[in-house]
């Protein structure tokens, strides 16, 4: 009687979204799952134990039974077991192990025992002596971190955690698997980077990344899991290379470590490579070849390095040919993708490998036709892997065609690329999407594609489908493709104009996202070269003063020499310099002066000089300058800089002001000469350096003539 009192009361102190009828399942309690969570509350420990027993015997592979007895509120009392000192040892491991198998169920059982705190009760229970104890929890923590349901960060909340199980890595090889798992799965990371061409953004990093590896790092995660890649278990060696693969992504200081740490002899690289040969498992080999992948990419071996030309890249290639699993396939040309993404020699020798690209062109023939497919199974497998497939060789094209001509040419005749690229922009699947995109990106920075295959595709079309609602991660991918598409030669740029564009963008350089605003104000800076009058007056109507201001006041140096770019293009071409000059002059000459006199870089000034040189160029503009001797005192003063390429920009200022075939030049030359701008100009004639020598002759023959 006393347990049923127990069983009610903890029945009902079961989380609601267990109790209540949880969605997209009905658990149907029955007698016998009743009986099973009744025995637990026995009062002979070893009814009590054989109720255990007898509980986990029943769960093992019955998700049915597992939910079941999660909702009759197995789980607290599991744990008050687990947690008692006067339980056995026998008894609190029987219940480690029960708990390991319900988290081996469906996600829900995982949140339920999350719900009830089982991970500081698992940790407590690694204190104990028991070593098949220890293993017990270790393996139900596995369980539960391996799920996606489980926040990472909670292993980290006790500081002295990590530290303890470094010191449980050397009592057996199931310790050393578990706990080389649980570093595994708590330290996950994201793959995935001019003629005015938009170029790849960086690789992303999961936000705690960093810091996990870190942590681990600092408490001797390499010099301790090292010597388990030479373990005779195939499991332990497995799973300390997939902790070495993570722990070295984006990270120099692990993987310069990881270069110089030796076992029996031989430095780790050696062993990855010895893992990569063709009589290992294939399981083996790629993941190796992701330690070495992770550790060229983090500058701690050469691109060049013979491990990475001759044995790394052609065992990633193998991995993308049809006789490998469609897994297999997927995560060969993913880790392909990021090694080569940045390295011209690697495109460039991975493209020639195998005949990939056209090995490639076979992802995207997947699910196979139904009619031809009698295994259900079989198309169920297909079907699964369809979207990673493309979204795998979206990437690894990205790679192939980020900087040569010739392969983007060779990836754009496959056959139907361009319509399989299309499709991709509409695809169920972000991932999809966003891979698509990012390939789409890269055959953009071609001069010949954006005139021919884009062109003839429409693409502009699908992307500025993306463009209206869409994550940032594809937002900024997609923003980098326009800001090609928008270049003065592609065609595709009159029709994007035709479809709102101005507006679409002028709104991305209020993001508080950095690489949208870059990309934003990028692409207005393509869009304004060489256009037309009212093109360039709807620019300054839709970013408005107020946001050309922000953005010329953007603490990041990038969105402000884009915004000065754009300044420049907006004012070229006499009648366009004078008008825009006639409506916002004085404000584009105030955002001059704070310029100049800020704090900024020589390029920024540069730039800023540049566009007074084209005011300056105006025919009623140059009154501007004229009138404002403080924007006068300043181009003298940088005449005399001490950088050559601010002295040259200023040099242009003043040949335009004083060139004398236009109206009012006396008077603008007397002004200037009364300032000591003549002075100036014979010391720079005799400069060693030559564009200065011969910018300063020809200014002072506007003063002979």
């Amino acid at each position: 009687m006393i347990s049923w009192i127990l069983l009610m009361f903890l029945y009902l102190s079961v989380p609601a979204h267990l109790s209540e009828n949880p969605p997209k399942r009905t658990v149907e309690v029955t007698a016998s799952s009743r009986h099973y969570v009744d025995r637990l509350f026995d009062l002979d420990p070893q009814k009590v134990l054989q109720g255990v027993i007898d509980m986990k015997n029943a769960v093992i592979g019955n998700n049915k039974q597992k939910a079941n007895l999660i909702v009759l509120g197995a789980v607290p009392r599991l744990l008050y077991l687990l947690q008692q000192e006067t339980s056995s040892t026998e008894l609190r491991t029987e219940c480690a192990v029960v708990l390991g198998s319900l988290a081996m169920g469906t996600e829900n059982n995982v949140k339920s025992l999350l719900d009830c705190h089982i991970i500081p009760a698992l940790l407590q229970g690694l204190l104990s002596p028991d070593l098949k104890f220890i293993e017990a929890c270790l393996r139900c923590l596995r369980t539960i971190f391996i799920s996606p349901v489980t926040p990472e960060d909670l292993l980290y909340t006790d500081a002295t955690v990590i530290s303890h199980l470094m010191a449980l890595l050397s009592r057996s090889r199931y310790t050393q698997e578990y706990i080389c798992q649980i570093f595994s799965h708590c330290c996950k990371l994201q793959h995935w980077h001019s003629c005015g061409f938009k170029s790849l953004p960086q690789p992303l990093l999961c936000a705690n990344g960093p810091d996990h590896q870190t942590i681990l790092f600092n408490h001797g995660a390499v010099q301790n899991i090292a010597h388990l890649l030479v373990s005779t278990s195939y499991k332990v060696r497995m799973q300390a290379l997939k902790c070495f693969s993570v722990l070295a992504f984006e990270n120099p200081q692990v993987s310069m470590t990881l270069v110089n740490v030796s076992v029996d002899g031989e430095l780790l690289p050696q062993i990855f490579v010895k893992m990569l040969q063709r009589d290992k498992p294939i399981e083996m080999q790629l993941t190796s070849a992701k330690c070495l992948t992770s550790m060229c990419r983090a500058g701690a071996i050469r691109t060049d390095d013979s491990c990475i030309v001759l044995k790394t890249l052609p065992c990633l290639v193998r991995m993308c040919s049809k006789e490998r699993l469609l897994e297999e396939r997927v995560e060969g040309a993913e880790t392909l993708a990021y090694l080569i993404e940045t390295d011209v020699e690697l495109q460039r020798i991975a493209s020639i490998t195998d005949h990939l690209i056209v090995m490639l062109a076979d992802y995207f023939k997947y699910p196979s036709s139904v009619s031809a497919i009698t295994d259900i199974k079989r198309l169920d497998h297909d079907l699964k892997h369809a979207h990673e497939l493309r979204q795998a060789a979206f990437k690894l094209y990205a790679s192939l065609g980020a900087n040569d001509e010739d392969i983007r040419k060779k990836i754009i005749e496959t056959e139907n690329m361009m319509d399989r690229i299309v499709n991709g922009l509409s695809e169920s699947s972000i991932k999809v999407r966003l891979a698509a995109v990012r390939c789409l990106h890269s055959l953009s920075r071609s001069v010949q594609q954006l005139r021919t295959s884009f062109q003839d595709h429409a693409v502009w079309k699908p992307l500025m489908k993306v463009l209206q609602n869409a994550p940032n991660e594809m937002l900024v991918v997609a923003s980098s493709t326009l800001c090609n598409l928008l270049l003065e030669f592609s065609p595709s740029k009159e029709p994007i104009l035709e479809s709102g564009a101005i507006e679409l963008l002028c709104s991305l350089t209020q993001s508080e996202n950095l690489a949208l605003r870059v990309n934003g104000i990028w692409a207005l800076m393509n869009m304004a070269f060489q256009a037309e009058q009212k093109i360039k007056s709807d620019i300054l109507r839709g970013l408005s003063t107020e946001q050309l201001f922000q953005l010329l006041s953007d603490s990041d140096v990038n969105v402000l020499m884009k915004t000065l770019g754009l300044l420049r293009n907006l004012l070229s071409t006499r009648p366009h310099i004078d008008h825009i000059m006639s409506t916002h002059g004085k404000q584009i000459m105030q955002a001059v002066t704070l310029i100049l006199e800020g704090e900024h870089n020589i390029e920024v000034k540069e730039q800023t000089l540049c566009i007074l040189a084209n005011i300056a160029d105006g025919t009623t503009a140059k009154e501007l300058i004229m009138t404002n001797d403080d924007i006068l005192q300043k181009i003298k003063y940088y005449m005399s800089h001490s950088n050559a390429k601010l002295q040259l920009a200023a040099m242009f200022c003043i040949s335009n002001l004083i060139w004398n075939e236009e109206e009012g030049s006396q008077e603008r030359q007397d002004k200037l000469r009364d300032m000591g701008i003549v002075d100036i100009l014979h010391k720079l004639s005799q400069s060693s350096d030559p564009n200065l020598c011969d910018k300063a002759k020809t200014a002072l023959q506007q003063y002979l003539a």
